[in-house]
């Protein structure tokens, strides 16, 4: 030590006398004397620094800085790098562990530093380096390069669990960059296939790009483990769902479900999955389960709208069809429930189950029976179930056109006829059979009904091109062996002139030119014959709820139907202008004048009531149109026809077809057919008319919607007579909500009265437009249910129950009770129908008492004393 102080001295005299390069001698000496001596060795460093020799600088300082860092001195190590990068470059190590140094510090410029000592260490193949710098780096910056380089170096040293994680978290920040992360992930598992997150991501990102099968074999070890994440198990259950196969992901979804029903997804891809591959007894079971549960908990209507949608994706069995029905009824969802309806009458038929296929229809008809397509399918079912039962299907929308006796005799006994006998009708059962379970996703069966037509009609498909395009969505196409095609048909043998058809295809010996009808081709599909023509028009003119929407629904039909260029529907008494008129154009025809088209009903109707339906095939010819020739000639007119609106012996109104371009023929039928339609819409005009006057003059209540008692007689009356005359059903409904003089102790007058309201609301929101609501009394509301037989009458009240429970009792907790008396209207002609409501009121009473006297709470019916009478 006193050696050291001698040369320290000796350096401090030199310094004193400016001799500076003693002095580092002096300091050297004492350096090798004594090398741990960092003061000794700044000194040195500061004068060389001052001398200028850079290299003995560097030297000094760099194993100064070794010392500080050995020593975990950072304050004197920082002050020294920077001394050094001051005169020269420091080591890569020098800079790496200067950059740990300052991470918390100086963030931006340790950043800087670790990427260019991670530079130096793979410039100077010292990857292990290289690997502890990337690992700093991605803890500062986990940028997406900066962990796949990690990743790269890890792998190329063996460190497979350290290359795992970097490409896991490389592939998270791909996905939260909306990217795909699936080929990260694979080099993630490939490195660590022991890591639960690293197969759980891998696994998903598999199932993404729909490859169930290796996403089930990477995750299904770890999701078979006891403590396995719910994550991970449901990831395996969408793997096994995928794979179809949905027996064993069963369990874990339901087991999901039960600790979480949020997870309700999951369940709805169960419930799919096992549609898809018919299991519909299991998937049946799953959705009652689930649909218990999800009651309880508040959800009911959401999930019955998830059913909906898997319903609509995947084929399904009439049993859960049937199911998704009392879903649709219980949650009041009417369109669902008949459009489910709609689809079970097609499996039904094409099944076979021409029994079932009915009731779905008239189960159908009944809650819409103005659905277009329902006389089609009527019309289907004629010859396979009863006629008694088909004519009652019938009933509830046909009834606006009344078959004769004959007619019908005719129809029954056609369909009694073997259907074996009509070949084209085979052929086209079998066709549509096969067109419905294509629809329904169920290839199996159409390919047995094609496999069927192609056995009983070879080489069919040559003749008809619906019957190709069938066997192409099928995806076959039938192969026969080298024979010829089959010989044509025998020629049958003569019959009786009266019954004689000439075939289509005959060719005469002196051929007659036949013009083109133009127009009247399209009347021909309306001849009086054609029931569903007319049935269609007039329910829809039925279905309009007041006037001028009967005007034009019915103008706009009858208009298309025809292929006419305008038809004009006015409503007027003879001699005055019309109170009510609306026209239909055809596409390209300009609309008329309103002057015309009042000049032209008070004509037309002048000579309708001398003379009945007017036709005119050339109108400028016409010396009855003389008077309005110039509004004629103004419209283009070439033919018309026109019959009148009769109530009664009382014209008032008229309906009128107009022909522009060419003079068109207008046949009997036409008159016919255009008169029937003429006279449904006088009635629903007259029903129409009837609804409104009820409403203003009864003074509906705005706040409860409800019409008042004075009312109640006149709906009920008028509902029979209609129903007389279309033959159709009509039931009234009292619903008691408790005695009035109980209620009014207990919750008082105006309470009482806010709770009718509030019940009156929800009837009138949930009853058809057709159907009208009455205020009975204090506490009881009154229904008069237009074509509704009593036991549909049933089904109402168990769908206004579900929404009336939701009604509480004000001041308590307690549910409203709803005691309901239900009667059915006897609809025989040969009763009047002042004695059918009076007989009706009183037995709907008398069916209420009975309900009140079991104990209230329960909806009763009473059969009708005549019953008896009107069977007979």
């Amino acid at each position: 030590m006193a050696d050291i102080s001698k040369h320290i001295e000796k350096a401090d005299k030199y310094l004193q006398r400016g001799k500076a390069e003693d002095a580092l001698e002096e300091l050297k000496a004492a350096l090798d004397a004594e090398p741990e001596n960092t003061l000794v060795r700044e000194r040195a460093c500061d004068i060389c620094i001052s001398l200028n020799r850079q290299r003995e600088a560097t030297s000094l300082l760099s194993d100064l800085l070794d010392r500080y860092f050995a020593a975990s001195d950072q304050t004197r190590a920082i002050v020294t790098y920077k001394k050094l990068s001051r005169i020269s470059s420091p080591t890569v190590v020098q800079t790496f562990r200067y950059a740990q140094l300052i991470e918390r510090t100086n963030k931006r410029e340790a950043l800087e530093l670790l990427q260019k000592a991670a530079e130096g260490f793979e410039a100077g193949r010292k990857k292990v380096e290289a690997l502890q710098v990337y690992k700093h780096l991605v803890a500062l910056e986990p940028t997406l390069e900066n962990f796949k380089r990690q990743g790269e170096l890890a792998t190329e040293l063996g460190e497979g669990k350290i290359a795992a994680t970097a490409f896991f978290q490389a592939a998270t920040l791909e996905e939260n960059e909306k990217r795909d992360g699936s080929a990260l992930y694979e080099r993630a598992y490939i490195m660590d296939t022991s890591n639960p997150d690293i197969a759980l991501a891998f696994g998903r990102s598999l199932l993404l790009n729909g490859d169930a099968a290796n996403a089930l074999k990477v995750i299904e070890a770890f999701a078979k483990q006891p403590n396995s994440s719910e994550a991970m198990r449901e990831t395996y259950a969408r793997a096994l769902l995928r794979l179809k196969r949905p027996k064993e992901a069963e369990p874990i979804i339901l087991s999901i479900y039960d600790k979480d029903p949020k997870q309700i997804n999951e369940i709805a891809l169960l419930i799919g999955t096992l549609l898809e591959i018919e299991h519909d007894g299991t998937a049946l079971s799953i959705a009652k389960r689930t649909v218990e549960m999800e009651d309880k908990a508040g959800r009911h209507r959401e999930f019955i709208g998830q059913l909906k949608e898997i319903v609509d994706r995947h084929r399904a069995s009439p049993e859960f069809l049937e199911y998704m029905v009392l879903l649709f009824n219980s949650a009041n969802r009417e369109q669902d429930y008949c459009a489910t309806l709609i689809k079970l009458f097609d499996l039904y038929y094409a099944a076979g189950n021409y029994l079932k296929a009915a009731d779905s229809l008239d189960a159908a008809a009944e809650v819409d029976a103005y659905e277009t397509g329902h006389q089609k399918r009527l019309e289907m079912l004629r010859g396979k179930i009863d006629a008694n039962r088909h004519r009652a299907i019938a009933n509830r929308f046909t009834a606006a056109v009344k078959v004769s006796a004959s007619a019908q005799r005719e129809a029954d006994d056609q369909a009694a006829s073997p259907q074996s006998e009509n070949e084209p009708t085979v052929l086209e059962d079998f066709m549509l059979q096969a067109e419905i379970f294509l629809q329904y996703s169920m290839r199996s069966k159409a390919v047995e009904r094609l496999q069927r037509i192609q056995k009983l009609f070879p080489r069919e498909e040559d003749r008809n091109e619906k019957l190709r395009s069938l066997y192409m969505n099928a995806g076959m196409m039938p192969k026969y062996d080298d024979a010829p095609p089959p010989p044509k048909a025998a020629t049958p043998p003569p019959v009786p002139a009266t019954q004689r058809v000439v075939p289509p295809t005959v060719a005469l010996a002196n051929p007659v030119s036949m013009a083109p009808q133009g127009p009247t081709s399209v009347a021909n599909e309306n001849s009086v014959d054609n029931i569903a023509r007319v049935t269609e028009i007039t329910r829809n003119i039925y279905r309009q709820a007041n006037v001028k929407a009967v005007l034009f629904a019915a103008v706009n039909d009858v208009g298309r139907h025809w292929g006419a260029s305008r038809c004009v529907a006015g409503l007027c008494t003879p001699g005055k202008p019309p109170s009510a008129a609306l026209e239909y154009c055809a596409p390209g025809v300009k609309q008329s004048d309103v002057m015309a088209i009042v000049r032209l009903i008070g004509t037309l109707q002048g000579l309708a009531v001398n003379q009945g339906p007017v036709a005119i095939q050339s109108v400028k010819n016409a010396p009855e149109l003389a008077a309005i020739k110039q509004w004629v000639d103004a419209l283009g007119i070439e033919s018309v026809l026109a019959v009148p609106l009769l109530d009664g012996e009382e014209h008032v109104g008229i309906l009128i077809l107009e022909q522009c371009g060419t003079p068109r023929p207008w046949r009997q039928t036409d008159v016919l057919v255009l008169k029937t339609i003429a006279d449904q819409m006088v009635l629903a005009v007259n029903n129409a008319k009837l609804r409104n006057l009820m409403k203003t003059l009864a003074v509906t209540d705005e706040k409860s919607g409800l019409l008042k008692r004075a009312s109640y007689l006149d709906v009920l009356l008028a509902e029979v007579r209609r129903g007389l005359q279309q033959n159709s059903p009509a039931s009234v409904m009292l619903l008691h909500f408790g005695r009035a003089s109980n209620l009014i102790k207990e919750i008082g007058e105006p309470a009482l009265e806010s709770m009718m309201q509030q019940l009156g609301q929800i009837c009138c929101s949930h009853i058809r437009q057709n159907d009208v609501a009455v205020r009975y009394d204090t506490s009881s509301i009154a229904l008069v249910l237009a074509d509704t037989n009593e036991k549909n009458a049933f089904f109402v009240v168990e769908k206004l129950r579900k929404v009336l429970n939701t009604v509480k009792v004000p001041g308590t907790d307690r549910s409203v009770t709803c005691t309901v008396g239900i009667a059915e209207a006897v609809m025989q002609a040969r009763f009047d129908p002042i004695d059918i409501v009076t007989e009706s009121i009183n037995r709907v009473e008398r069916a209420l008492d009975l309900a009140k006297h079991d104990g209230g709470n329960k909806a009763k019916s009473l059969a009708p004393q005549m019953e008896a009478a009107a069977v007979a």
